[in-house]
């Protein structure tokens, strides 16, 4: 297995489709909901396993949309207190670069609004410091 970066745990809440995909790590950034520190929430990171990858040896999209729900799902939520419940309404994926087998992969959100009813943000998948996939995200408040 390969090394954890510094900061990274277990994700601190899982579910039989994260047990599938996973392991799956996260990092807290802060702890403080509702402020404007561009910082808060938690990055959400992984490592790419054979079982993440298509016949060409990078990770299948189907990975990388079901992570970025995850992310951005888990710090809209997490943006408000107590955390908000919420359910996708639209997903979008744009893969810039492939992302091959054995790399660390981290995905930053940028939560841009949780209204009383409806919910955006963006992330950013992240590899050795380059952007290699970006997606947003709505989510209905249930």
């Amino acid at each position: 297995m390969n090394d954890l970066p510094d900061g990274f745990t277990p994700i601190f809440r899982t579910s039989p489709y994260l047990e599938m995909i996973g392991p799956i790590f996260n990092k807290l950034l802060s702890v403080q909901p509702e402020d404007d520190d561009p910082t808060k929430g938690i990055v959400i990171g992984f490592f790419a396993e054979d079982k993440h990858c298509n016949s060409k040896g990078f990770v299948h999209g189907g990975i990388v949309s079901g992570i970025a729900d995850i992310a951005l799902g888990y710090n809209c939520a997490l943006s408000k207190n107590p955390p908000a419940s919420m359910v996708t309404t639209s997903l979008t994926i744009d893969y810039v670069v492939g992302i091959s087998r054995n790399e660390w992969i981290e995905v930053y959100v940028d939560v841009q609004k949780v209204g009383s009813r409806v919910a955006f943000a963006n992330c950013y998948f992240v590899v050795e410091n380059r952007r290699v996939a970006r997606a947003s995200g709505v989510f209905n408040r249930i």
